[in-house]
């Protein structure tokens, strides 16, 4: 007998006859009218070439081929339902399943360590791999290829199949070290443009925020060291005299803090954004919302 395409609503009715031994209560039992239920025992017995029920005494009596069929079948429509009730809910506690995110080195340090903190107890079975991006395109081609579930780092390009979710900002501040013979002098623009500048680019580009700023202005400042790694800046700004303009998280986040000067830059620098973004096709599973929420919750990106 080839089962292939098979109706599963007819499996359901046979269930149903086979508990209620009435057509007419194993139509009230799953909703469906008399004549309706008829019509599926009229199909039930041309695919399984066998009367199924005969009507007795007692209401409808199943045949031994039925009787069979019985067991199996309610244990695959158990199977069938316990696998679409799974993917409606997700219970953290007893998942085993692997989360992908990927991150840039910023939320890596300051986010990344809360996350390590809050999975155990919410959901002690499950395991957390995380890969690095720097370019911020990059994120989009994890995302699409399925590579990272979840990522975490600063706008990339529009596109309607990924989504976001804004978690945090960075305000921008120039750093210098804590006895630089300007230390103590007021950061004016003059002052700025005579120091030699540590300009970070991830992306490997020696026109960041602080030389679009100048530009509109018609200035430009002296690069003495461009780098990919911001982490290491603090460092290097407290043994040289150069002077970065640094997100603030990264100078707190360091451990050089106590050696630098912080002081708000003499230009119009907008904060920078952190985004969780992920791809639609995971945007209503139950598992990846619970991980996305827990993300969202976060100190740093709840704004405390």
């Amino acid at each position: 007998m080839d089962l292939h395409g098979i109706d599963l609503n007819l499996l359901v009715a046979f269930d149903a006859l086979m508990q209620e031994r009435s057509v007419t209560k194993a139509g009230i039992r799953i909703g469906r009218t008399q004549p309706a239920m008829s019509a599926a025992l009229s199909r039930l017995r041309a695919l399984f070439q066998d009367e199924l029920f005969v009507r007795g005494p007692a209401g409808l009596q199943p045949t031994p081929r039925a009787t069979d069929l019985a067991g199996p079948l309610q244990q695959a429509l158990a199977e069938i339902q316990k696998t679409l009730a799974f993917t409606q809910r997700f219970e953290p506690r007893a998942s085993t399943l692997t989360f992908t995110l990927g991150l840039s080195d910023h939320p890596a340090f300051v986010l990344l360590p809360q996350l390590i903190q809050q999975l155990p107890a919410r959901a002690p079975g499950i395991t957390l791999q995380v890969r690095n991006f720097s370019a911020r395109d990059d994120a989009v081609d994890m995302l699409d290829s399925g590579e990272a579930d979840v990522t975490i780092g600063v706008p990339s390009a529009s596109a309607g199949r990924i989504l976001t979710q804004p978690l945090f900002e960075e305000r921008f501040v120039c750093i210098l070290r804590k006895d630089h013979p300007l230390a103590k002098a007021p950061l004016d623009l003059d002052t700025f443009l005579s120091l030699g500048h540590l300009l970070v680019s991830p992306e490997n580009d020696r026109f960041g925020h602080v030389d679009m700023a100048l530009a509109k202005q018609g200035l430009k400042r002296r690069l003495a060291l461009t780098l990919p790694h911001m982490y290491a800046v603090p460092l290097l700004v407290a043994r040289s005299d150069m002077i970065a303009t640094l997100m603030e998280g990264v100078v707190e986040a360091s451990g050089q803090a106590d050696n630098l000067i912080a002081r708000a830059p003499p230009l119009d620098l907008a904060p920078v954004p952190f985004v969780m973004s992920w791809h639609r096709r995971n945007d209503a599973h139950p598992a990846q919302r619970w991980f996305r929420a827990v993300i969202a919750d976060l100190p740093v990106a709840a704004g405390s």
